[in-house]
């Protein structure tokens, strides 16, 4: 605060008020007596050389900074001098308020003179540097875990000082733990946060200030709070003290979309979470939300990340590994306490790379280290592979670079390894793998970074906080100490003994001189007095050493020395016989296990722990289904508790489990295998019931209803327990129950109540695992008359037999009928997300009678809900409470009602259901009604049951249902209507007095030699079964006439007759006896059919005598090859050498010196005689090469003709018989060989090709040949094409073509090409639309364009020679004819040089076709190369001509 006083002077200043106490800033550290009594400075170590560097660093910031502290004090020294010239003090208000703080101001002036007097001597120009000093100190804080804290201070001194923190004397660098600490200096304001604390960071914490004149420095102790002390807190602890509501608002926490039991594999990354509801909102409010596996609070790391969006807590796990398995909890923190949620999470193996090998092991843990020297401790995994683990390899990496080095050499049997060899202060992490027979596993995950160092240094870091020292910093030199020899360790112990490795420990001697000590370690086989020494190359750091390549089974003693510069102590007293050997025994067998079911997938398993076990680590439990002997991991991160919920198994199988312990030294033998155990839901108590209501009231009884439970406990409701008690204004009585059997329906009429008084009721549901709580009572109600008339609403409404598109809905009549009883009801539907007040829709339209309904029509997967009314003659009452929704959907694994009618001819029913919980049974019913007579024989036998008719009759008419009880529902119906009972009594007579089936019926073949074949074969018989061969009524037996056979392995029965006669006409049967099952099958022959039969017998029987000579095997026939060649072909059999082979044409034999005899070939048993060959193969090479309708004359070729018309035969002759064949080639011959040449030729048709001329444009195809008699036909559009001057069809040798002269636009348009092909007609079309015109008809104007030029361009067409000798002095004279249309230019040339008329040239060109040149007395210089040039729009032609001029006197000479 400022008042405004003024001086004698008229001057008006500013007054400083009172501060107050709070408000004041202690500029210096003072007594009781407000003196300044010095600095105190907690002294802490230094040298020189560091204040050195200090004083050097800060002697820049020194020169720029003094101007600033100079400006500073002159202004202070101005303001004090102000202050003592002020004089008396007049005030203008003289009021006793005035007066108290007038003699406050001056008691506050005094103050403030005598500390600017202070400050004053600091600025003196000769005392400007002085010591820091804390104007605001660092306080104390408590805080929960997890939470962050900031510490800050403000410090002044000159020259600016240095501010460092410690933590219990260590330094704190930020630089290295940037996600733990966090340091700000701003403006002589610092500040350090520690971020998300954590028990270890209980400590105190120093701010100290250094600069040249000296040190300053100040603590405060800084508490973490857990939520319980000793342990640490789990999800499920009370809450810590503080935890209450606070300002009087009470948090309610609720957890929606909880996360249920999560997989994953090795390697993925999974994300679990829950939405978090906080009631009431308040604004800027954050709970406190924390993650915890296996009730141990998770940290933010590379592999675990948490986030919080407001309203949903999720966690995501990087790059799944087998740690990563366990409980996962999650705790919702709040000011009125807090909320928690768990469900397991499985971390599933990775595939390995190699079939066999084991999976990775885990947890990689690093214990003991010190300067050269870890132990590293990992667990085994779940999975050893196709072999038992032999070892373990354990690689290291050391911090920053990416190098593994494997540390052993042999693999390690045990989960434990001394490492050493470790370079003292550098930081490593570990891993491991295991070993099998088939490979080596994938690395486990990465240990945590661990340094190597003295553990004395650790035990300094983590000490707790130590008071600080207090005093002036003191620099000193120490005076050197001479080397003194160490003395001997002591406590020499053998910490480790295995068979591969053998580990002492020790503690350091008392008298280790002032530098540190290091230390060799000697071994003794027992009974020795030999000390060999194990480490010569190098003495060890650590009071830690690892001995291997020791001899399994030998006993050896170990001591200890210990060495300096000054030289190796006296040995410390031996350990003792060690025997090398494992100390540490495998663990025993778990005890017997018990495995209850949980949920529909999952089970309880438990067991017996393991006895006189050490170390360990867990247990192990697998899972087999039963029948396979394949064992799966339920776990792969061992369990030390023995109970465990496995997870992730299929509901309805059969499974086995076993469990199996282990620790260090490995895996113990499995305990014996459970009982068998179907994973399916455990049945508890139902829910309580809801929704208790009055339908109906009298004077001495009410009638109530109420909803059923929505969980039923996996058991089916099996009845209701009703309590009552009265109500009196505000006074209650004790519950009474009404009855003490249970209902069966969900209504009840209380009987014998008092008129006009009030009741409570109360409902309570069972199964068959108890009775439930009891349901909220309803409201008051009154007992007294109703004077309703129409009848109250139905109840049990529900619905069975839900399938896709149906399902069948049941009730039960209303407790109040009215003053009529009820005569019908009314079925409402409505889709659930439909309107609720239009939405609603009618079922059917007249009234129901029964107490059921099947509805049709339904969506499949469209949730609806449906509502009941009841009628009476009064009308109709208030609908039933709605039930629903309900999903139209067949579930999985859904089973109908299946009628079956056995062998013996018994008709059942029978139902299967796949999902049959324990205490499940099967409840049949008629028309949806309890079946009282004994009609019906019911049994069920698992997961099946079956309904027997006891003697099937019209009674037995009807709908026909079964449920499965606690299954949700599971039922099938089936309507036995008229004519289905009698099919079904059909097929029991038929069973009861059964027929033998035939597969085929009896049948007849003809085979060789015309013999004859009855037979049949039988579908289904035994090894009874006896053949009866009957021919008409008369049994025959096997003799020369019959021969019978009968094969039971295909069930032919045959038998054969050699040849058939006039008294074989008649009847054939076979007769079948099988047990009790007869069986007949018959074949007549009678009549005609006989004689037919009999003519084909002795017809193959002749045949069969001809093939035994030289025959035919395919009679004379003819064949057209793809060449058009006709041939005249048969196949000949059993012929020889000697078989002589003759042709006969007309009845004349062809010799071997006729034209027609170099036709006939022979080449495996065909023979061909080649009547034309159309084409010769060089022919058909050259017109190939000719272009499409190139109107070349077709030359001469050899092809079929009448001429070739005639009887043709062939005959076999030789010793053992003969044979002929003749082939008539007359009329019908000769035109059925030209149809088939017809079709060869059609089918060798190619596409229609496009080709473009000068004149228009051809369409052609190719074929193999061409006959005259060839019918093809060209059509345009359908239409066919009228032959003309423009348009024209024709063939040129092998090749159709259609020639239009002058296309247009008219001649566009699909074209057809039929070839008569004997019968119809081969067709190839040509679409002559589109591009394919465009092209066609842009090459036709083109060729056409270059043919005008070609015939109108301008030329010399004669006239002019090549050359022309004349004598000098002569006139020479040459006309050269010449043509072009338009008529061309025309000049002439002499080499280059254009020639023009004047006196020597005269140059003419008359009627447009003579151009001439005159040349008058001609002399040497006009010899050279002329040319006449004729020119017009068409193109340009030169003809040239040379000219030679000679002397008279040169030819004499």
């Amino acid at each position: 605060m400022q008042s405004s006083v003024v001086t004698e002077k008229g001057q008006e200043l500013e007054k400083l008020t009172v501060i107050t106490k709070k408000g004041k800033r202690a500029y210096l550290a003072m007594d009781t007596e407000n003196k300044v009594i010095g600095y105190v400075v907690p002294l802490f170590r230094a040298s020189h050389e560091g204040v050195r560097g200090l004083v050097e660093t800060t002697t820049e910031e020194v020169k720029e900074e003094g101007v600033n502290y100079v400006a500073m004090r002159n202004l202070f020294i101005r303001e004090v001098k102000e202050e003592e010239t002020v004089q008396h003090i007049k005030v203008h208000k003289k009021t006793h308020k005035n007066q108290i703080r007038e003699s406050a101001d001056r008691v506050e002036l005094g103050r403030t003179l005598q500390e600017r007097s202070e400050f004053r001597k600091k600025f003196n120009a000769d005392n400007l540097n002085h010591l820091p000093e804390f104007i605001v100190r660092p306080r104390g804080q408590t805080v929960w875990e997890g939470k962050s804290v900031k510490l800050h201070c403000t410090v002044a001194g000159w020259p600016k000082p240095r501010v460092t923190w410690y933590k219990n004397n260590v330094v704190i660098s930020p630089k290295e733990h940037p996600e733990k600490y966090t340091t700000e200096s701003n403006y002589n304001m610092h500040s350090l946060e520690i971020k998300n604390c954590d028990f270890f960071d209980t400590a105190q914490y120093y701010a100290s200030a250094l600069n040249v004149k000296g040190e300053a420095s100040s603590a405060a102790t800084v508490v973490i709070k857990r939520y319980q002390e000793g342990e640490e807190a789990g999800p499920l602890d009370p809450k810590p003290h503080g935890f209450s509501s606070e300002h009087g608002v009470t948090f309610e926490t609720t957890l929606l979309d909880k996360f249920e039991v999560a997989f994953g594999h090795e390697g993925q990354t999974l994300s679990v979470g829950c939405t978090v509801i906080i009631f009431p909102t308040v604004k800027n409010y954050q709970p406190e939300v924390v993650w915890y596996r296996n009730a141990v609070a998770l940290k933010p790391s590379k592999w675990v990340h948490t986030t919080w969006s407001g309203q949903r807590a999720t966690l995501t796990l990087a790059h799944l590994n087998k740690e990563d398995e366990g409980m996962y909890t999650l705790r919702i923190n709040t000011k009125s306490g807090f909320e928690t949620y768990s469900a397991y999470v499985f971390v599933k193996d990775a595939e390995v790379e190699v079939e066999g090998v084991p999976v990775a092991p885990l947890d990689m843990l690093c214990h003991d280290a010190n300067k050269d020297y870890v132990v590293v401790t990992w667990k085994q995994p779940a999975v050893e592979g196709s072999s038992a683990i032999l070892g373990y390899f354990i690689d290291r990496c050391e911090v920053g670079t990416h190098h593994w080095a494997q540390c052993n050499d042999n693999p390690i049997k045990y989960a434990r390894f001394p490492v050493t060899g470790l370079v003292e202060g550098r930081t490593y992490i570990f891993r491991v793998r295991a070993l099998n027979s088939t490979g080596v596993s994938r690395a486990s995950r990465v240990s945590d970074p661990v340094v190597a160092l003295d553990p004395s240094d650790r035990a300094r870091q983590r000490a707790g906080p130590s008071a600080p020292w207090t005093g002036m910093i003191k620099f000193t030199e120490e005076d050197p100490i001479v080397g003194e020899v160490p003395g001997e360790p002591s406590d020499v112990v053998v910490t480790e003994a295995t068979k591969s490795y053998v580990v002492l420990g020790w503690k350091p001697p008392a008298q280790r001189g002032h530098e540190g000590v290091m230390y060799y370690i000697e071994k003794s086989v027992a009974a020795s007095d030999v000390w060999q020494r194990v480490n010569t190359g190098m003495p060890v750091k650590s009071p830690r050493f690892a001995l291997f390549d020791l001899v399994e089974g030998h006993v050896y003693n170990f001591r200890v020395r210990c060495c300096n510069s000054a030289g190796v102590g006296e040995p410390s007293a031996p350990t003792g016989d060690t025997t090398v050997a494992d100390k540490l025994d495998l663990p025993s067998a778990p005890g017997s296990i018990v495995v209850s079911r949980n949920t529909g997938t999952s089970v309880v398993v438990s067991w017996g722990a393991s006895k006189d076990v050490k170390h360990l680590a867990g247990y192990y439990i697998e899972c087999s289904v039963v029948g396979t002997d394949v064992w799966v991991p339920c776990n792969n991160n061992p369990v030390t508790k023995t109970r465990f919920v496995c997870h992730g198994l299929s509901n309805g199988v059969n499974y086995v489990f076993k469990v199996k312990a282990v620790n260090s030294a490995g895996y113990s033998q499995s305990c014996p295998a459970s009982d068998a155990v179907v994973v399916l839901a455990a049945i508890a108590r139902p829910g309580c019931p809801t929704g208790v209501k009055l339908l109906e009231a009298a004077n001495d009884y009410m009638v109530l209803s109420w909803d059923p439970p929505a969980d039923n406990g996996g058991a089916d409701i099996r009845g209701f327990f009703v309590d009552y008690r009265t109500v009196k204004g505000q006074v209650t009585g004790q519950w009474h129950q009404s009855h003490e059997k249970a209902l069966t329906t969900a209504s009840f009429k209380a009987e014998n109540l008092k008129e006009n008084v009030f009741y409570h009721f109360r409902v309570r549901a069972m199964n068959m695992a108890g009775v439930s709580v009891a349901s909220l009572h309803s409201a008051a109600l009154e007992c007294k008359e109703w004077t309703i008339t129409v009848p109250g609403v139905p109840v049990g409404l529900h619905a069975l037999e839900v399938r896709d598109t149906s399902l069948v809905m049941l009730w039960e009549p209303p407790a109040f009928h009215g003053r009529t009883p009820v005569n019908g009801y009314y079925l409402d539907l409505k889709e659930v997300s439909a309107c609720e007040v239009y939405g609603w829709k009618a079922v059917h339209e007249k009234a129901v009678k029964v107490k059921y309904l099947k509805v049709t029509g339904l969506t499949a997967g469209t949730s609806y809900v449906f509502r009941l009314r009841a009628q009476n003659l009064a009308g109709v009452g208030h609908p039933s409470a709605v039930l629903g929704p309900i999903l139209a959907q067949t579930g999985p694994d859904t089973h109908e009602i299946v009628v079956d009618v056995d062998d013996d001819g018994v008709i059942s029913m029978i139902f299967q259901c796949s999902k049959m919980a324990e205490g499940s049974e099967f409840v049949w019913s008629k028309n949806y009604k309890d079946i009282t007579d004994s009609r019906l024989t019911i049994v069920s036998e698992k997961g099946k049951t079956r309904a027997i008719f006891n003697d099937p009759s019209l009674e037995d008419l009807g709908i026909f249902s079964c449920v499965a009880t606690n299954t949700d529902g599971i039922s099938s119906s089936y309507t036995l209507t008229e004519k289905d009972l009698n099919r079904f009594l059909d097929i029991s007579h038929s069973n009861k007095f059964p027929v033998i089936p035939f597969k085929t019926v009896m049948a007849m073949d003809l085979l060789e030699k015309g013999r004859v074949r009855f037979w049949s074969q039988v579908e289904k018989f035994t090894a009874a079964l006896q053949v009866e061969y009957v021919f008409n009524d008369v049994i025959v037996s096997q003799g020369d006439k019959y021969t019978m056979h009968f094969d039971k392995t295909t069930g032919i029965i045959e038998m054969y007759m050699d040849s058939l006669e006039v008294t074989d006409e008649g009847t054939f049967t076979f007769n079948l006896v099988d047990g009790k099952a007869k069986g007949t099958t018959s074949l007549v022959q009678i009549g005609d059919e006989f004689r037919e039969l009999q003519k084909k017998s002795e017809f193959e029987r002749a045949e069969w005598v001809r093939r035994q000579g030289p025959h035919f095997v395919e009679y004379l026939g003819f064949t057209v090859t793809p060449e058009c060649d006709v041939l005249l072909k048969c196949t000949i059999g059993n012929v020889k050498p000697e078989t002589e082979i003759r042709w006969f044409r007309d009845t004349i034999e062809i010799e071997e010196g006729d034209d027609d005899a170099k036709k006939i070939e022979r080449q495996d048993g065909v023979l061909t005689f080649n009547i034309g060959k159309c084409v010769i193969k060089q022919e058909k090479e050259t017109e190939r090469k000719k272009k499409p309708a190139e109107d070349v004359p077709e030359p001469a070729r050899p092809k079929i003709s009448k001429k070739d018309c005639g009887i043709y035969e062939i005959t076999l002759k030789d010793a053992r018989g003969k044979d002929k064949s003749m082939f008539k080639m007359t009329d019908e011959g000769y035109q059925a060989i030209m149809n088939e040449l017809f079709r060869v030729i059609a089918n060798s048709s190619t596409e229609i090709q496009v080709v473009a001329t000068e004149q228009g444009i051809i369409l052609y195809s190719d074929i193999t040949y061409y006959d005259q008699d060839l019918r093809v036909t060209w059509l345009q559009k359908e239409a066919k094409i009228a032959s003309s001057d423009r348009v024209q069809s024709g063939v040129t040798g092998e090749q159709l073509w259609l020639k239009i002269k002058e296309p247009t636009e008219k001649d566009k348009g699909k074209y057809t090409m039929d070839i008569f092909d004997g019968q119809s007609g081969v067709k190839r079309v040509l679409d002559l639309t589109g591009k394919v015109w465009e092209e066609a008809f842009e090459e036709f104007q083109r060729l056409k364009a270059a043919a005008i030029a070609e015939k109108n361009r301008a030329r010399v067409i004669g006239g002019l020679p090549e050359a022309v000798t004349i004598q000098e002095g002569k006139s020479l004279n040459l006309t050269g004819n010449v043509w072009g249309d338009p008529a061309p230019e025309v000049c002439w040339m002499k080499g280059e040089r254009q020639l023009v008329s004047d006196d020597r040239y005269t140059l003419k060109f008359e009627a447009g076709k003579y151009a001439s040149i005159t040349i008058a007395g001609v002399s040497t210089s006009d010899s050279g190369r002329y040319a006449l040039v004729v020119k017009n729009k068409y193109g340009t032609e030169a003809s040239e001509f040379t000219v030679s001029v000679y002397f008279p006197e040169d030819v004499q000479g």
